[in-house]
């Protein structure tokens, strides 16, 4: 009981929803889902494919047509250079989405209609087509024969609303991708009627720009005249109050039209030459005050350098000095050969100095012209300072003036160029007006489609196909959640922690299975023929072929389930005396006598000593089917009022003895007879006697005459109903008996559908026997 745990919460294969499964466990489960549910899936999905067959079958073929429209933002645009000033921008994101909303817009669909006059077309003004159409019409007109005439004229503004309706419910719009093209599609019945009117919405969304913007450009056209009118006269006002201020503080301007403010004064231009010449003579004061200084230092040497003649620009003084220099060396020659007294070199040294006092004649004259020059241009700087310093003077109170002239010329400016720009504008305008242009164009022509578009068989098929499986798994799931019943050996093993000794399927009760079999069951008695007994009570062999199954089909998977309890008590019998069986079940009508009867049958078929006693004193139900108004059974013996012997029945084909209960009246406490000493000696007297002693006791669950044999019974064999018991009822019931729960040999899956069993458990049932053994004669 350590391991037993009755209340846990588990899966269907035995889990704890806590414990994680290996992919391999995770795979056996998912499989065993689909085998064990997989007709509601096959079900609904057939039932969603056979929905979306009558849909495709009684739904109109549709087709679609499409145009491509470029909202061409690179065009060059005539006449409009100046769109930017005006906030005409290129298209961007937002621009576009508003473009694809003015083509869904009533305004271009009532275009379309009217144009294509498409009130005269059955299709748009007239009934539903299709599946729902027809229904809808069908039901709607009664309604409608009694609240209207059906003969009434519809008016023309009711037909173009209806095409209208018609017309958008079927026009589409999108954007490609993220470019400047617009997929224009529209779906109809007739292809050339969807490429007709696909190519319609472009032609109707251009006249529709071309309009708006011959509209556009007349209206603005006639507010520019005026406006320019009005600007010419603004203009005009202006240059006239700036001539009148200039005449008024004597301004002359030197360059500029009236309305110019780059013209600059007389006097400023006069200021401006002043300043000029004056740099201009300080520059020849300063060059001849550097040449006389200059020269008058060379005056104090006896011969000038080469450097200083040159710079001097004199050719006397060069001569003079090549001569010199000349004397020079030959009298430094004259010396060097005839003496410092030689005439020569004396008359060489009178003309040097001759040459010397030349030089300094020609510098003083030099050093005069010099000094004249700079005296002149000293003159000249004065007289131009006072002329700029007075023309200084002049242009200070002539720039007070010019402020108040700065802002006239300044509104003059203005006035001119918006009258100059509006000018522009107005001629442009008068220009476009008579050649209207537009941003967009058709770039594809929608052409009839070769196929219809909806309904689409694939797409329809596999949409069906997809809702089916999940309606399918959602039902398959929805009833493995709550199918808490026992299907599995598994279950078992998991569950109640003990061996499930086998899985009987469920038998016919047939009467003529028994006559048909009696052959059978009396050879195999000539061959195992049962013990002597001295009893004349027979059990009837007309009795329900329920519950004499094993001997009826001795080689049926249902005798062979009995042979794997037999062993499992046989083994169980090697560890400590099991010769006292009991069978139990939760509920009543589980099977557990017709199991307890066909248990005993099979042993006692074997050749063993056996009696099957009905223990179930509150609903003695083996003693109403397998004997005839029974006179004494198991309470009479236990009283001591009759004898076993004269108690018991006995089968003849398999020598079985058989205890009845009989039952005059409701016993209230039969729990005390099965506890009481009288009956664990009665027990005990039967072992002696007996291999085995088989008894048939009452249901756990609505009595408790179960747990007072616990000291009688050496094992106990618990039958479940396959498929109809549930969980958490066997779990409960023998969590609350734990002194059954440890002397119990196992459990026996009863009345299992082998057809459903192989979706939960393939090795059990009609799979293992059909397979392996049918050949030699095995069946279910």
């Amino acid at each position: 009981m350590d391991k037993f745990l009755p209340n846990s919460s588990q899966d269907q294969a035995g889990h704890p929803p806590n414990v994680s499964l290996s992919p391999g466990e995770l795979m056996d489960q998912a499989i065993g889902f689909a085998r064990r549910q997989y007709p509601v899936i096959v079900f609904f999905t057939a039932c969603a494919l056979a929905l979306g067959s009558v849909y495709l079958f009684t739904t109109a073929k549709l087709y679609t047509a499409h145009a491509l429209l470029l909202m061409d933002t690179s065009k060059t645009r005539v006449l409009q250079q100046n769109q930017q000033a005006f906030g005409e921008l290129p298209l961007d994101t937002a621009q576009v989405e508003t473009q694809i909303e003015l083509l869904k817009s009533e305004h271009i669909g009532s275009s379309v209609v009217k144009d294509l006059k498409l009130t005269e077309d059955q299709e748009f003004v007239g009934s539903q087509i299709g599946l729902f159409g027809t229904i809808f019409r069908l039901i709607s007109k009664p309604f409608l024969s009694q609240v209207a005439n059906a003969n009434a004229p519809v008016s023309e503004d009711a037909l173009a609303r209806r095409a209208l309706g018609r017309f958008m419910g079927h026009r589409d719009i999108k954007r490609v991708a993220r470019t400047y093209v617009l997929d224009l599609s529209y779906t109809s019945l007739s292809p050339g009627k969807a490429a007709a009117v696909a190519n319609a919405i472009g032609e109707a969304y251009i006249l529709d720009q071309l309009e708006s913007k011959f509209q556009a450009t007349r209206r603005a056209s006639s507010w520019l005249q005026d406006r320019v009118a009005e600007l010419r006269v603004q203009a005009i006002a202006a240059d006239r109050a700036v001539l009148e201020f200039k005449e008024q503080k004597n301004i002359v301007s030197m360059g500029g039209g009236i309305g110019e403010t780059s013209g600059r004064l007389l006097s400023e231009q006069q200021m401006v030459d002043l300043n000029a010449q004056l740099a201009n003579a300080r520059a020849s004061v300063a060059e001849s005050k550097a040449r006389l200084d200059r020269i008058q230092e060379v005056m104090k040497q006896d011969v000038p350098d080469a450097a200083v003649a040159d710079s001097l620009h004199s050719a006397i003084i060069g001569t003079l000095r090549d001569k010199y220099l000349d004397y020079e060396r030959r009298r430094a020659i004259y010396a060097e050969r005839y003496g410092q007294n030689h005439l020569a070199v004396v008359n060489l040294r009178t003309q040097m100095v001759q040459l010397q006092r030349s030089m300094l004649d020609e510098l003083g004259r030099l050093a005069e012209s010099y000094k004249s020059d700079y005296e002149i241009a000293k003159a000249r700087e004065i007289s131009l300072e006072k002329s700029l310093s007075q023309s200084i003077t002049g242009a200070q109170l002539t720039n007070r003036d010019r402020l108040g002239l700065q802002e006239i010329e300044s509104r003059a400016k203005v006035y001119h160029a918006i009258h100059d720009s509006f000018l522009q504008r107005y001629m442009e305008m008068s220009q476009q007006q008579s050649f209207p242009i537009t941003e967009s164009r058709v770039i594809t022509l929608a052409s009839a489609p070769g196929g219809a578009s909806s309904p689409q068989t694939n797409r329809v098929l596999t949409v069906a196909a997809v809702l089916g499986l999940m309606l399918g798994f959602g039902a398959a799931a929805f009833r493995e959640s709550i199918d808490r019943v026992f299907r599995t050996t598994r279950q078992v093993e998991k569950l109640l922690k003990t061996n499930c000794l086998a899985v009987l399927p469920i038998v016919k009760n047939t009467g003529a299975t028994a006559a048909a079999s009696q052959g059978k069951g009396r050879s195999a008695t000539t061959r195992l023929a049962p013990r002597a007994v001295g009893s004349a009570k027979k059990i009837d062999t007309n009795i329900s072929g329920l519950f004499r199954y094993v001997i009826h089909e001795p080689l049926s998977s249902f005798a062979e389930g009995f042979r794997a309890v037999k062993v499992a008590a046989d083994i169980s019998g090697s560890i400590k005396e099991n010769k006292v069986i009991g069978l139990t079940s939760s509920m009543p009508s589980e099977g557990k006598s017709t199991a307890a009867c066909n248990f005993a049958e099979l042993i006692a078929h074997g050749g063993s000593k056996v009696i099957l006693v009905d223990g179930d004193l509150r609903n003695p139900t083996l003693s109403r089917k397998i004997v005839s108004s029974p006179d004494v059974g198991l309470l009479e013996v236990i009283g001591g009022k009759v004898d076993l012997r004269d108690a018991i029945f006995t089968d003849d084909v398999t020598g079985l003895h058989f205890l009845p209960a009989v039952i005059e009246s409701r016993l209230a406490h039969s729990s005390e007879i099965m506890a009481s000493e009288a009956f664990k000696s009665f027990i005990e007297g039967l072992r002696k006697t007996y291999d085995y002693i088989v008894i048939d006791l009452p249901p756990l669950a609505p009595v408790v005459d179960v747990r007072a044999t616990t000291k009688i019974i050496d094992s106990y064999v618990f039958v479940i109903e396959w498929g109809h018991t549930r969980l958490n009822m066997v779990q409960r019931q023998l969590g609350s008996a734990p002194e059954i729960y440890d002397r119990l040999l196992g459990v026996i899956l009863n009345k299992a559908n082998t057809k459903i069993l192989d979706r939960y458990e393939d090795y059990y049932g009609r799979y293992y026997y059909k397979k392996y053994y049918a050949r030699y004669g095995y069946t279910q």
